[in-house]
């Protein structure tokens, strides 16, 4: 019998070890965009790593960006992934201070990623540790009809009294200055964005955004003072809380409206229309106070681990890997966006280039608003600024709205 039970034994002991080996291999990576470039490029990366590395079987899920939003606090309290695709900044730290995502410091020493990626890493930081990897970013900024341009002989506003003479004048020639579509906010959270960056300074905006300055405060107020000013110049398209940024698209393309701040995703879509890079052109958002260096907007997309994943092993391996240079060159080229990695290759694109050089010499990176401030302040704040572009008499009373939600978010 002893010989017997033995053998069961040892057979049980191997088929668990066998078992949980196979189950330790699994990585589940879940994804946030099904649109095809991003989808597209996301599918090859995962094929380049499967053939670094046969041992892991990758299972991946592709949600809609918008529903992963949505599900992603769920889904890391009860059903983690092992890699979870989501944001910078402010976006991530609720996540970290619940303690849902794992601290890959080790990953960031490893790697030697504190010089590689050094232009993020205090974007990932928080607590003195690193919480995620970033893997691709974009440049913010104004892109404009160059051939309308040239047709009224303006130049690229470099200034702000500029920029309010170039709106007058393709306002007095039936042109709008800016088209924008804001039923979905965002969009104008980026003008306000520059703005601000541009009128006080990327300190005094992480400020603002961490909760440590008041709307009602006078500089906050000089800020919307400027974006009176643009409006008055002829301003935005009417009837923008109607249109989402792809709606805002077609005064684009048909000439009614001569520019777009806005990420250099839009690219694509502007070239989809049927716009070539001769009609197309971008430049920085300009100065309005030239005491003050140029802060940016470049919004970074991360890779996390959930603190309940079952496969940190290999999860950290997939954050090391997306990190590396040579993926995040094809990968990003693939995306038509921007490596964070500085030994990363950049496409050869046009605005690619000009986004490179932007985003290089910029004095501070911001996240982007939605992303700087946590989620009820920015839904708050977003409303706001678009109930300005549309009123804006009503600016004392949604400046102080904005007081009480901050007080009540941060406190």
């Amino acid at each position: 019998m002893k010989p017997i039970i033995k053998s069961a034994v040892i057979g049980a002991a191997v088929a668990a070890t066998m078992s949980g080996t196979a189950f330790a291999r699994d990585l589940v990576i879940t994804y946030d965009d099904l649109n095809p470039a991003p989808k597209e490029s996301f599918e090859w990366v995962i094929e380049q790593f499967k053939a670094e590395n046969p041992d892991i079987n990758v299972i991946t899920n592709i949600n809609d960006r918008e529903a992963h939003k949505t599900a992603i606090r769920n889904f890391l309290s009860a059903d983690a992934p092992d890699v979870t695709s989501w944001y910078a900044g402010n976006r991530m730290a609720p996540f970290v201070d619940a303690g849902l995502f794992e601290d890959v410091s080790d990953v960031w020493t490893d790697n030697g990623f504190d010089e590689t990626l050094a232009s993020t890493m205090p974007s990932m930081t928080i607590d003195g540790k690193q919480w995620g990897v970033p893997y691709t970013y974009y440049q913010w900024g104004v892109y404009y009809r160059k051939d309308i341009f040239d047709e009224l002989g303006l130049e690229e506003p470099e200034t702000w009294e500029e920029l309010l003479e170039v709106s007058r004048t393709l306002s007095e020639n039936d042109i709008t200055p800016f088209t924008i579509g804001t039923q979905f906010l965002w969009t104008a959270a980026g003008v306000f964005d520059y703005l601000n960056l541009r009128q006080n300074g990327y300190e005094f905006h992480n400020d603002l955004t961490a909760g440590r300055v008041a709307y009602t405060d006078e500089r906050v107020r000089a800020t919307f003072e400027r974006w009176n000013e643009l409006m008055e110049a002829g301003g935005f398209i009417e009837n923008h809380a109607t249109m989402s940024w792809q709606d805002a698209l077609a005064p684009f393309v048909n000439g009614e409206a001569a520019m777009y701040v806005m990420g250099n995703f839009a690219v694509a879509a502007m070239r989809d229309a049927g716009l070539s890079d001769d009609q197309i052109d971008f430049f920085q958002f300009p100065v309005i106070n030239p005491d003050i260096p140029n802060a940016e907007e470049a919004p970074t997309d991360t890779w996390h681990i959930p603190a309940n994943a079952q496969n940190k092993e290999d999860a950290r391996k997939f954050l090391a890997f997306v990190a590396r240079p040579d993926i995040q060159t094809e990968w990003n080229k693939r995306l038509g966006q921007l490596p964070v990695n500085s030994q990363a290759e950049v496409g050869d694109d046009k605005f690619l280039q000009q986004g490179f050089e932007v985003l290089n010499a910029a004095a501070g990176i911001a996240q982007f608003y939605d992303r700087d401030a946590p989620a009820e302040m920015a839904k708050a704040g977003m409303e706001g600024f678009q109930e300005f572009m549309i009123n804006p008499d009503r600016l004392d009373r949604i400046l102080e709205r904005l007081d009480r939600v901050q007080e009540r978010v941060y406190n």
